[in-house]
C-alpha cells in the first residue's frame, strides 16, 4: 500500500476562520439551551422578543415523595442536544416548528427561591405574567388556525412552554393565564389526579400548596373551567373520584388505551375540551417508569412514549394557550432516558402549538385498491 502523505504544515499566519470558516457548534457542544435555540434572560432583558418562550422553573418543594427535580430544566435541555433548528422536520408531524414563521426563544430559568414557598409562588406568577404580557414578535392574524383564541378575540399573547419540577407551579401559572383568558380548561397527562383538597397534617395555609392539591386550589379560586380532563391516571385512590368530578375533571385511565384505543381517547379529549382555551400539563410519570424512570412519584403500568406522542398529535387544532412538562428528576435517570424523552415531547409541544389543523383524510375507495 502506498504510504499516506503527511499532513501539510499550517501556515502560522492562517487563522481558524481563514482555514475552516465559522465556529459551528456540534450537537454535543456549545452553550446549553433547548434544541440549541437562541438563549436570553427574558425577565431581565425587556427587549427580548418571541412568539413562543421556553421557560425553566427549577422548583421542587411541595412534593410528597422524591425531590430533586429542580434540575429538571437542565436535564430536558441536555436531552435536547441532538435536536436543532437545522433538523426540525419530523415525518409524524409533517412540519418543522422552527421554520413555521414564528420565533421560539429559550428564556432561561426563573430564579425561584428554594426556601420560601410563598415567595416562590409569587415569583413564578410574576415571571409568567411578565412574559405573557410581552407583545408578540410576529403578527399572528395571518395564521388564525395556529392562534385560534387570538383570531377570535383579537387579543394576541405569546405562548409559554415550561420545563418544571413540581406540578404545584401550575397554580401560579393558571393565575397568570386567568388574567388574560378567564377560567380555562386543562388537559392533564398524569398518573395522579392532583385534585386532592389536602394532605393529613396540613395545618397551615402554606401546607395546602402541594404537588397533589394545586388543581383543587385552582378550582377554589375559580381559575379552571368545568370541562377539564385527566389522561393516563393509574394511582391508588381512597374516595377521590367524586371530589375530582366536583372540581370539573373527567378521567381517562391508563388501561383505557387497551379497551378503547388511541383514536377513541383522542376523540374523548377533544369532545370534552371543545373550543375552550386550554392549558396542557404533562407529568412525565404518565409514561411507564421503565421508559421514564427519573420522576418523583413513579407508578408501574404507564403508557409508552410512543403511545403518548401519538395521542398528543391527535390534539392539533385545540385552542392551546400554554403547556408544561413537570417532574423530571434526573438523579433517578439512567443514560438520560427520561431527559431525552421529555425533550422529544417538548418538540412535540412546539409542533402542536404551531401546527394548523389538518383537513380530514378523504374516504378510501376500496374498489381502486
Amino acid at each position: 500500500m502506498p504510504e499516506q502523505e503527511p499532513l501539510q504544515q499550517t501556515d502560522k499566519a492562517t487563522t481558524w476562520a481563514e482555514k475552516y470558516g465559522a465556529q459551528i457548534d456540534l450537537v454535543f457542544t456549545g452553550p446549553l439551551s433547548f434544541s440549541h435555540l437562541p438563549y436570553q434572560r427574558c425577565l431581565e432583558n425587556e427587549t427580548a422578543q418571541f412568539d413562543i418562550a421556553i421557560l425553566g422553573l427549577p422548583f421542587d418543594t411541595g412534593v410528597s415523595y422524591r425531590n430533586g427535580a429542580r434540575f429538571g430544566p437542565y436535564a430536558i435541555r441536555s436531552g435536547s442536544r441532538r435536536q436543532r433548528e437545522a433538523r426540525g422536520y419530523t415525518l409524524s408531524w409533517g412540519s418543522d416548528p422552527y421554520h413555521s414563521g414564528f420565533t421560539i426563544l429559550d428564556c432561561g430559568d426563573v430564579p425561584v427561591n428554594p426556601f420560601d414557598n410563598a415567595l416562590a409562588i409569587d415569583q413564578i406568577e410574576t415571571a409568567y405574567s411578565t412574559l405573557l404580557a410581552r407583545p408578540m414578535l410576529t403578527d399572528p392574524s395571518n395564521a388564525p388556525l395556529v392562534w385560534p383564541v387570538a383570531a377570535k378575540t383579537g387579543n394576541f399573547h405569546p405562548r409559554i412552554i415550561r420545563q418544571v419540577k413540581s406540578p404545584v407551579v401550575v397554580l401560579p401559572i393558571l393565575r397568570s393565564l386567568n388574567k388574560v383568558y378567564g377560567p380555562i380548561s386543562v388537559i392533564h397527562f398524569d398518573a395522579h389526579l392532583d385534585t386532592w383538597p389536602g394532605y393529613p397534617g396540613g395545618t397551615t395555609v402554606q401546607s395546602r400548596f402541594t404537588h397533589g392539591t394545586f388543581f383543587y386550589l385552582a378550582w377554589e379560586e375559580g381559575l379552571i373551567a368545568g370541562n377539564s380532563i385527566h389522561a393516563g391516571i393509574r394511582c391508588k385512590l381512597v374516595c377521590d373520584v367524586e371530589n375530582d368530578q366536583a372540581v370539573g375533571f373527567q378521567i381517562i385511565s391508563t388501561d383505557d388505551i387497551d379497551d378503547l384505543g388511541i383514536p377513541e381517547i383522542v376523540r374523548r379529549i377533544r369532545q370534552r375540551i371543545g373550543d375552550s382555551p386550554v392549558y396542557l400539563s404533562l407529568d412525565i410519570d404518565v409514561v411507564d417508569p421503565g421508559l421514564a424512570p427519573a420522576t418523583g412519584t413513579p407508578e408501574a403500568g404507564g403508557w409508552t412514549t410512543r403511545e403518548l406522542k401519538r395521542i398528543i398529535r391527535g390534539l392539533v387544532g385545540l385552542n392551546f394557550v400554554g403547556a408544561d412538562i413537570v417532574e423530571v428528576a434526573p438523579a433517578y435517570d439512567n443514560a438520560e432516558i427520561t431527559g431525552i424523552a421529555a425533550a422529544d415531547l417538548m418538540h412535540d409541544f412546539l409542533s402542536l402549538l404551531l401546527a394548523a389543523p389538518r383537513p380530514p383524510a378523504p374516504p378510501v375507495n376500496h374498489n381502486e385498491l
